[in-house]
């Protein structure tokens, strides 16, 4: 007899009392097939639902005779590693949120499980123990229990279905539930529950050889003159040497099925259905590209890097390298040398607008050994990307931020592009920052980290002056041009000369003469829509969302006012609802606006926009992007989507229409915001033989971050900022921690968050609402709760806290989430919630 084993097991129930492992039985017959990793069907609290098996034991503290057994194993292998569940212990108590919804962030969509319940008559119904003797069947008139003609009729329907999922039948009979639950309870009915996977798997018809290849030939030639068709099958499946796909023989050979199926029936092929993987570059060819001859700043970078995955040293890298500096072929050849050592590597890349060029390069060096994962891949494309992954198949994952737990077995290198980006932290739970999972995943496994970036971001810059990251810096553009000149232009000038345009002189000019020359232009207006925000020149009406406390933008391809926060829409009033004014005007400037008034100042100009209304298609930025390469557009016009990675030789300009955008935001990061997004775009001219130029267009042109973009001079920047934070007491002088209270009833939102302040600093024994704490352990400081930046937003009321950790993060963050917890009855029985960002990005 096998001895027992048991098993720990987050159940997938997101609330507090089942944020723990629960120990269970495994029946001998299931022994064999589970491992750390595997995912469970298990019984919770009544109900069945998917577990994680995350620890295994031939022991346990609870009596054996209590615990319940597993039902099923759900996969034959466990989707997750040793490592990743060990990982997501990590994320679970560094960002404060519950273990199974830092595992669920590592299963693709298709691996999220729902239960699903089939009702079917039991047994002894249908023997008839519990049916009059009149009943037909035992089915008809069970004695006590059917009192009704609809009640007889749900139990036909019970009998002529089941098993019939239960969905299915209270849909059919609304009230139901009650007749269900009593018959269950007197044992007519039997409920079967289990967990199901949302999997669609890609099958296709495929056609097979009986017997061995070389007889293929034989039977072809024994085929009469008018089966010619017949003959040119065989051959053809002699020739591929494997099985074929039927649509692809058909097509390759322009014949018909009707010849697959006469040799079918003959008895010398067979055509059966196959699961094929699906491949979101099915179709695409990428031309093989060749290592590049490095700099001698880039050599020393890769020198660094190779020796430290040579030598499974998980070191953090820093690689500072301007614009055009080549730091993409450097992460391409330490790839490849990764690779050759036998392991497997991660590249990060902000944001989607990204991926289509980064894939392009890394399609082109390492062919199907590359994975990709992003959002804008379908669940059956991603899932299937994935097991290309889980199953060996590919090597290296390119994506974005949740790439960075792409489950490789021999991690030896992660690379994140653009390290500054703030896409890289994920604002719904589990609120984590890529960048401080790879450093961890990095740890575990003995594998170095590249941060890449031009304008790398304080945290990270600051790690690199106290010697946490080795520092590689690419001061020279590889194909060894100058960056672009930057010309900062006064707004408020231009006013004064009378130009009430969008667009300055110097910017005028230079798309006037970029237009004469045949180059092309990059504008810049981090601001989607045709206008900010609507008013009533009369009375001074503000169109703004009931939901929100924010003003509507307006989109004039659907003349609809929107809120880009919760999606409320309406259509743009013709008079103002206030005062019934037609001066109703537009204020403001979007992308929408800006592509308008150059089709009316260039006519014939050929423009692409790029914005979340532009790209919200499967490929659309793909497609934009390759238009653009192909010359098929003079200007790329675009939020941040246009600023970063991209990189097309035959631009020359650079626009930026409103540099003030970020600058004006209520967050203590606005000015390197400001700074990277100036100093990224301003990249983007000029990148091959074309000497570039960029145009800032401001109202602020003395602010340094302006100032410093402007001379491409990011040390003056962090100079400056680094001083201020410093006085102010910022990242990275501390960490912080965001805890958002949130609720319809604003008064409960009011009163909790002030309670929660009080346990906090209580715990601590911290005095009034400034003063910092100190004890032998901890040091930090608690500010609020005050309003949130947006007070109101989808309905709910906004108030937050801040605490500011100096030391110990990991003993605060524990007791933050000691404070939360201890309001869980509340937040279970009103619609409060308590939100924790651990280093939030944004602070709205």
């Amino acid at each position: 007899m096998t001895a027992p084993l048991y098993a720990r097991i987050i159940v997938d129930v997101p609330a507090r009392p089942a944020d723990r492992p629960f120990d269970y039985s495994v029946p001998d017959h299931w022994q064999s097939w589970i491992a750390v990793g595997s995912r469970v069907a298990v019984t919770f609290a009544g109900r069945v639902l998917q577990g994680i098996v995350v620890g295994l034991s031939r022991e346990t503290d609870v009596d054996p005779s209590k615990l319940r057994g597993i039902e099923e194993v759900l996969d034959a292998a466990p989707p997750l590693t040793e490592e990743l569940i060990e990982l997501s212990d990590w994320v679970s108590r560094t960002y404060a949120c519950p273990r199974i919804t830092s595992i669920g962030v590592m299963l693709p969509a298709a691996l999220k499980a729902q239960t699903e319940t089939k009702v079917s008559l039991s047994d002894n119904a249908m023997e008839g123990q519990f049916a009059a003797a009149s009943g037909s069947a035992g089915l008809v008139g069970l004695v006590g229990l059917v009192a009704t003609d609809e009640e007889q009729r749900v139990l036909d329907y019970i009998r002529q279905k089941q098993p019939i999922k239960l969905d299915q039948l209270t849909k059919q009979f609304p009230d139901c539930a009650p007749l269900v639950k009593s018959w269950t309870a007197a044992g007519v009915l039997e409920l079967e529950r289990s967990v199901k996977d949302r999997l669609n798997r890609k099958k296709v018809q495929v056609v097979e050889a009986v017997g061995p290849l070389a007889a293929l030939a034989e039977l072809a030639e024994s085929l009469p003159a008018r089966a010619a068709k017949q003959k040119e099958v065989l051959l053809y499946l002699q020739e591929q040497g494997e099985a074929v796909a039927l649509a692809k023989l058909t097509k390759e050979l322009g014949v018909s099925s009707s010849a697959v199926k006469a040799l079918e029936s003959k008895g010398w092929v067979t055509v059966k259905e196959q699961e094929v993987l699906r491949d979101p570059y099915e179709g695409r060819s990428f031309a093989a590209s060749k290592p590049l001859a490095l700099t001698d700043e880039q050599q020393a970078a890769y020198g660094s890097i190779v020796a430290a995955v040579r030598e499974q040293r998980p070191e953090a890298f820093l690689m500072q390298g301007i614009t055009g500096s080549g730091k993409t072929e450097v992460y391409l050849q330490s790839i490849q040398a990764c690779l050759d050592l036998g392991r497997e590597a991660i590249v990060l890349v902000p944001e989607i607008s990204l991926t289509p060029q980064m894939v392009e390069r890394f399609k082109s060096r390492f062919g199907d050994l590359v994975a990709v994962l992003h959002s804008r891949l379908s669940n059956g494309e991603r899932y299937d990307e994935w097991r290309k992954i889980a199953e060996g198949g590919a090597k290296v994952a390119v994506g974005a931020r949740s790439a960075v737990f792409a489950p490789f077995t021999k991690l030896g290198l992660i690379i994140i592009d653009e390290e500054h980006e703030s896409s890289y932290k994920q604002e719904d739970s589990p609120k984590y920052h890529a960048r401080e999972v790879a450093l961890q995943r990095g740890r575990m496994n003995g594998a170095p980290v590249v941060l890449g970036s031009a304008t790398p971001s304080l945290e990270s810059y600051a790690r690199s002056l106290r010697g946490a990251y080795t520092r590689l810096l690419l001061s020279k553009r590889a194909l060894g041009g100058p960056l672009p000149a930057v010309q900062i232009v006064d707004m408020r000038d231009q006013l004064k000369n009378g130009n009430r345009s969008m667009f300055s002189k110097p910017l005028h000019e230079g798309l006037e003469a970029r237009l004469e020359r045949g180059e092309q232009s990059v504008l810049l207006l981090n601001r989607r829509g045709y206008s900010t925000f609507v008013m009533c020149r009369s009375c001074g009406y503000t169109a703004e969302c009931p939901h929100c406390d924010i003003s509507l933008t307006y989109h004039q391809s659907s003349n609809h006012l929107r809120c880009h926060y919760c999606g409320f829409a309406q259509l743009q009033p013709e008079l103002c609802p206030e005062c019934e004014s037609p001066h109703i005007r537009y204020f403001g400037t979007g992308t929408q606006r800006v592509e308008e008034e150059l089709a009316k100042l260039f006519p014939g100009i050929r423009v692409i926009r790029m914005d979340v209304d532009t790209t919200s298609e499967k490929g659309s930025h793909e497609k934009w992007l390759n238009l653009f390469r192909e010359r098929k557009a003079d200007v790329l016009l675009g939020t941040q989507m246009v600023a970063k990675g991209l990189d097309f030789p035959y631009v020359t300009l650079v626009g930026v229409i409103a540099a003030d955008t970020v600058l004006n935001l209520p967050d203590f990061r606005a000015a390197e915001k400001t700074f990277q997004l100036l100093t990224q775009v301003a990249g983007r001219a000029g990148r091959h033989q074309l000497p570039g130029e960029v145009v800032i267009q401001t109202y602020n042109p003395e602010h340094y971050s302006v100032l410093t973009a402007s001379r491409h001079d990011y040390e003056a920047f962090v100079g400056q900022e680094l001083e201020l934070r410093k006085r102010l007491g910022y990242p990275p002088y501390c960490r912080l921690i965001c805890v958002t209270f949130s609720g319809t009833m604003l008064q409960a939102v009011v009163r909790t968050a002030e309670e929660w302040a009080d346990k906090l600093r209580s715990e601590w024994g911290q005095r009034g609402n400034m003063d910092p704490f100190e004890t032998e352990q901890l040091r930090a400081e608690v500010l609020g709760p005050v309003a949130s930046p947006i007070p109101r937003l989808k309905d709910r009321y906004r108030f937050q806290c801040v605490v500011k950790i100096r030391k110990e993060p990991d003993q605060v963050i524990a007791a933050v989430r000691r404070a939360s917890d201890a309001f869980h009855d509340r937040t279970r029985k009103t619609d409060l919630q308590i939100s924790i960002d651990v280093d939030p990005q944004m602070m709205m």
